[in-house]
Order: C-alpha cells, then structure tokens, then sequence
C-alpha cells in the first residue's frame, strides 16, 4: 500500500501472466506459458519432442522446472520482504545521509530543467532547448546528479555488496545488480525524485502516455552493462526497426518510453555502474498489460508490485530513466 501526492492511499497489483507467461526453457531455447501441466502438454509436447525432449522422463524434469519456476516468480515478495528485514538489522550503511535525497545531489543543470518544466511557461518545445540531443528518437539526456553523489553511491554500493547480507538480484540473467528498495532507498530517496523531479520532465515529454502521472517504480543498479541501443517501439518487427547507439556518460540520464526497444552493449573497458528506474503511470498501465498484451488479471502484490492499480479500466505504457554513475 502507498500514498499518492493527496494522501490517499493506494494498492497496486502485478498481472497473473507474470506467474505464468514467458518462462524460458534454456536447455530448449523456447519462451513458454504455463498455466497447468495439462495445458503445457497440449500446447508444447510436440514442438518439444522435435526439439529432442523424447522421452518421458525428461518430459517430467522439464515440468518440474517449470513448476519450481512458477513457485519461485509466486514467492518473490516474500522472500524480498524478508530480505529487507535482514539487512535493516544486520547492514550498517557507509554514508547514511545518501538514503534521504537533498537538492545538494543533482546537477544545477538538472534543477533549471526540473524548475522550467514546474513553471507556467513550460512547454516541450522550450523543454527540448534545455536538453541535449541524442542520437535515438524520443531518447533524451540531461544531467542528473553531481560527480561527487555518484562517487559517495558507488562506495555504498560496494561497501554492500562486500558485506554478508543477503542480496536480491532484479532477475534470473542478473547476478550482480542490487534492489535499492531492499537496501532501504525507496522511501526516502527514490520516491521523491520520482514525484518531484522526473515527473515534471516526463509530463512535457510524454504527455500522451501518462508521463505527468507517474506513481511507482522499481529501481535497482547493474554493473555489468556498457552504452545502450534504442530502436523503434515494440510494435514494429525487429526486422524493420532500425537501432541507433546512446554512449552512456557519468552523472547523465537517459529518459525513454519502457515499451521502446532497447539493450544493452558489453562493456570495452572498465567498470560501469547504471542506476535504472521503472517508472510507471497506472492509469496508462491498467488498459494493457505489457508482457501478456492484454487486459490485466490482477492479484495481489507487495509495495509498488508490477504497477497496476483496481481502479480504471486496465497500456503497458511506461517511462525508463537510466542514470550512469560511474
């Protein structure tokens, strides 16, 4: 449960097909969805007997994985929970005041954006003369914070990772990213620039698609990833989708739509630090769940969950920030 900005509170769920959809079979290289054993045989038994799944006992193994899958996806905000509960006993943070955002963090440059999108002559036009240019449409990039946040952020966040508690990684693929909510950012740092900075910037470049009501997140970093590529959104093939590459710079953002394509690139040289944020504005996001296209089938979730909300009528519409830190 959360509070909007008049104090309401409010709920938000995750759509079922998070539990069931695009699970993948590595062994297999096939993306499947689950929703009974006797559905996964009528839908995927032949295709995976093409594959060389033929006998019945390594048709059982797969299912069994499938099924410790589902279990697993089920009990993440449990086991996240928990883990959040450990650290705040156990975790003793290097520099405490980074956990509560101040005005002293962000780049000047990011602050005059941030107070021309507040004022009454705003307008994306002169938004667009404040920003820099970037090399993929609808991508843009602007100053986020100072160089000295992003070296006192990374000590943190190494000073973490060296300690023994417990870790939660933002997927299967990713080993070493780290949940700032589970590190206690949330709250005091996350929400806030959200709400009070990012926000008023998205509203002018993304008004058609909920960039002025924006009201969850996930956040998490990685330090595994170098520049990004951006193509066109996700409803042009891949094969028509021409890909342009954003060199990524210290202390700057990145802002672009969630549903444009996008990956990232090894890294050269070095070690890169990318601070990423989820946002998402329900009201969009309730009309059309992004990972099963359609109209989602709500359940329960934890905090901000997947970022749908009871009310409206249910566009997997969001907007990413991605921050390189070092």
């Amino acid at each position: 449960m959360q509070c909007n900005e008049d104090n309401t509170r409010v709920k938000f769920y995750s759509c079922s097909c998070y539990y069931t959809d695009n699970i993948f079979l590595e062994e297999y290289k096939l993306h499947i969805r689950f929703l009974s054993a006797q559905q996964f045989r009528t839908d995927y038994q032949t295709v995976l007997t093409t594959l060389g799944c033929s006998t019945d006992r390594h048709y059982e193994e797969i299912l069994k994985k499938i099924e410790e899958e589902v279990e697993r996806r089920r009990q993440l905000g449990l086991k996240s929970a928990e883990r959040s509960r450990l650290i705040k006993e156990a975790y003793k943070p290097l520099h405490k005041q980074l956990y509560f955002l101040q005005e002293s963090y962000l780049a000047p440059e990011f602050l005059h954006i941030v107070n021309y999108c507040r004022s009454d002559e705003a307008s994306e036009e002169g938004l667009l003369d404040c920003i820099l240019p970037s090399a993929a449409k609808q991508v843009y990039r602007f100053p986020v914070f100072n160089k000295k946040f992003c070296e006192e952020l990374i000590e943190e966040l190494e000073h973490f990772e060296r300690s023994e508690a417990p870790k939660g990684r933002p997927n299967t693929m990713n080993n070493y990213g780290i949940l700032l909510n589970e590190l206690g950012f949330d709250e005091g740092f996350i929400t806030p620039l959200r709400e009070n900075y990012l926000r008023p910037v998205a509203a002018l470049l993304y008004p058609d698609c909920g960039g002025h009501c924006l009201d969850s997140h996930k956040a998490f970093v990685e330090f595994t990833e170098g520049n990004l590529y951006f193509g066109d959104m996700r409803q042009v093939p891949l094969s028509d989708s021409e890909c342009a590459e954003v060199e990524h710079r210290v202390a700057e953002g990145l802002l672009h739509r969630g549903q444009q394509m996008h990956g990232a690139l090894p890294i050269s040289s070095g070690q890169r630090w990318n601070l990423i944020i989820w946002m998402r504005a329900s009201s969009e996001r309730n009309k059309l769940c992004p990972m099963c296209s359609k109209q989602p089938r709500l359940v329960q979730g934890d905090r901000f969950a997947d970022g749908f909300t009871a009310d409206d009528s249910q566009s997997g519409i969001s907007q990413n920030m991605r921050c390189i830190l070092n």
